[in-house]
């Protein structure tokens, strides 16, 4: 308890948030190192995603490169990056890119995979252009999806980027490494719990803006699956009269 106490009391120090090394600016680092990733890793798995989704070919493939990336240990590969690349960013935007791009790629294809065939077909049968398809009906109807595989994504680069610090100085993970070799283990406590406090931020802040960019149609639909449906009515049992019967 007096751990928690002094990792308060060290965030609530105003003479470790000011300066190039202090939490404002520590915070700042870890929020565009994060921002970095993400758009990196959408301009690579979205369209992939989008793509299998909108044509249904490739899925098995998806499924296996996702899995595989997923069972990547993040600390292995910032490693193997540091130990090519040296000093510096790339490796740990890379390693977390890598990170980023299972959930990214998953959260596509669900999304445009989940929009009724049905109602894609009506769109060709309207005449709709592919491309027209794409941006007029799945994406609208799948997006919350795909921003949920976003949320996903976000939650995970920034309880991760901590680690960025292992090889370059930024980020809030560089007061974790730095008590930990100060053996200030207010200062690592207070920095984990700033971490966490973000996650949380940013996954309400998605999380609103998945409710944002759910049409309404979709909204009332799923609405009324979820409500509670009436009681049908119970017809009695009438006995079947054959010609054979006395009436």
């Amino acid at each position: 308890m007096n751990l928690f106490a002094d990792a308060i009391a060290w965030l609530l120090d105003p003479a470790n948030w000011g300066g190039p090394s202090g939490i404002s600016a520590r915070l700042l680092q870890h929020l565009a190192v994060s921002a970095v990733v993400l758009v990196i890793a959408a301009v690579i798995a979205l369209p992939i995603g989008g793509l299998i989704g909108h044509t249904g070919r490739g899925k098995q493939l998806a499924v296996m490169v996702s899995g595989g990336l997923r069972a990547l240990p993040t600390l292995g590969v910032l490693t193997l990056f540091g130990l090519w690349l040296g000093i510096g960013l790339r490796a740990p935007v890379l390693a977390l890119v890598i990170l980023a791009i299972p959930p990214l790629l998953a959260g596509a294809y669900a999304g445009f995979e989940s929009v009724d065939r049905r109602t894609v077909d009506a769109a060709r049968a309207m005449g709709m252009r592919e491309t027209q398809i794409v941006g007029k009906v799945e994406l609208p109807i799948g997006l919350p999806i795909v921003v949920g595989g976003i949320r996903s994504a976000a939650l995970q680069v920034i309880a991760t980027a901590m680690l960025a610090a292992y090889l370059a100085d930024v980020g809030l993970g560089r007061f974790i490494f730095e008590g930990l070799k100060t053996r200030d283990y207010a200062q690592m406590l207070g920095a984990s719990l700033l971490v966490i406090l973000l996650a949380l931020v940013v996954d309400g802040a998605f999380a609103l803006l998945q409710r944002l960019v759910t049409p309404t149609g979709v909204r009332l639909a799923r609405s009324a699956r979820t409500g509670t449906e009436p009681a049908r009515k119970r017809t009695p049992a009438r006995r079947t009269i054959t010609e054979g019967n006395p009436v």
